[in-house]
């Protein structure tokens, strides 16, 4: 939640897309049926595809892979790791942008999680 929040609030993302946050559009359903909102975060950095890529190029912590699930952060563009034989109008269809990231909080304590991203966005 934390990490969603401190995203929001960064002038390098454009978008942040976490249930837990009151800007999601379905924040208001996720608090009657969640006890919490999970660890995966999915933000669009402000830029373009390459932009993007820099950025997950810059990540040290996180290992750059199309799971979400594990004990160690993961990072993945979805437009390059996932999508990419889609072309562009088909992952518009699919509402997926080159500049959205998917992101899924490890174990590690969330001050070294929040460090990595933060001098990560300045690679952008």
């Amino acid at each position: 939640m934390e990490v969603s929040r401190r995203l929001e609030a960064h002038p390098k993302i454009a978008r942040v897309h976490y249930p837990g946050l009151q800007s999601h559009p379905d924040h208001a359903v996720a608090v009657e049926q969640m006890d919490a909102f999970g660890g995966v975060v999915s933000f669009e950095v402000a830029g373009d595809l390459w932009d993007t890529a820099r950025f997950i190029d810059s990540v040290r912590l996180p290992y750059i892979a199309p799971s979400l699930g594990g004990c160690e952060s993961l990072i993945e563009q979805p437009t390059v790791i996932s999508y990419w034989d889609q072309g562009p109008d088909k992952r518009a269809e699919y509402g997926i942008k080159d500049n959205l990231v998917r992101f899924s909080c490890g174990v590690e304590s969330q001050e070294d999680i929040w460090r990595d991203l933060e001098q990560a966005l300045a690679a952008v």
